[in-house]
């Protein structure tokens, strides 16, 4: 039987998201809704410019939009009690990603802040840029605000650790706004690895300095990423998801 949802989620879990800028909680989807989730991206038409595979990564972007048969199997219950709770009434999908990370991956990310939000088109703006554009995909760096108001949450769908890239973060550095990883000083900054079970979640907020590191065991790590906000953009963008 699986324990309700509200027993597993607990107040220390929102400090750790605000004071430290990230948290895990287990047991949000059970085997079986995983098994659903990855069987209906496996029936998905894969030629899309959204979608792109190489040895080190196969990855979806627009995800929810691409693949909208997923959307009722990944927000169960447990999710939407997590976004409600988490981040209250008003906030909404605007990014979200597929990642695979093969087996025999060498893909490494180093030190990095998601600086980027995605849109559906480029315009010039006080405050916003650079820009960058990929397959007629617009991302854009906003001002802080707009970041700082963003949640990821990233469903795991294998366990994960330091063997199959599991994230390691650097805590409390979301609160030190743009934070260039080159500055970084270890002699006062710490870092800490996200181990995460299979059908658990981590919540993070995208100023928090992240990193990946190689596969080394064999085992894949396949990864939802979807971030929410409850703001909206100048008349003039629109955020390239927005889905409620």
């Amino acid at each position: 039987m699986t324990t309700p949802i509200k027993m597993i989620v607990t107040e220390s879990h929102k400090i750790d998201l605000t004071e430290n800028g990230f948290t895990t909680v287990d047991n949000i989807y059970s085997d079986k809704e995983i098994e659903q989730i990855l069987l209906t991206i496996d029936q998905a038409d894969t030629t899309k410019v959204t979608f792109r595979k190489s040895a080190d990564l196969y990855a979806i972007r627009q995800f929810l939009k691409e693949i909208p048969e997923t959307t009722n199997l990944i927000f169960n219950n447990n999710l939407k009690y997590i976004v409600k709770h988490f981040f209250g009434d008003n906030y909404f999908v605007v990014k979200s990603i597929y990642f695979d990370k093969p087996e025999t991956s060498n893909w490494y990310v180093s030190y990095h802040q998601d600086l980027t939000i995605s849109v559906d088109k480029k315009v010039e703006l006080e405050n916003f840029g650079p820009w960058t554009t990929k397959q007629n995909q617009f991302a854009v760096l906003p001002p802080i605000d707009i970041l700082e108001n963003i949640y990821t949450i990233r469903i795991h769908l294998d366990d994960t650790d330091k063997n199959n890239g599991a994230l390691r973060v650097i805590p409390k550095s979301h609160l030190k706004k743009i934070y260039r990883p080159e500055t970084i000083d270890w002699t006062t900054e710490t870092e800490t690895t996200c181990n995460i079970n299979k059908g658990g979640i981590m919540i993070m907020k995208p100023l928090i300095l992240h990193s990946s590191s190689r596969t080394t065991n064999n085992k894949k790590r396949r990864v939802i990423h979807i971030e929410f906000s409850n703001k909206e953009l100048p008349a003039e963008l629109k955020w390239a998801e927005g889905l409620t």
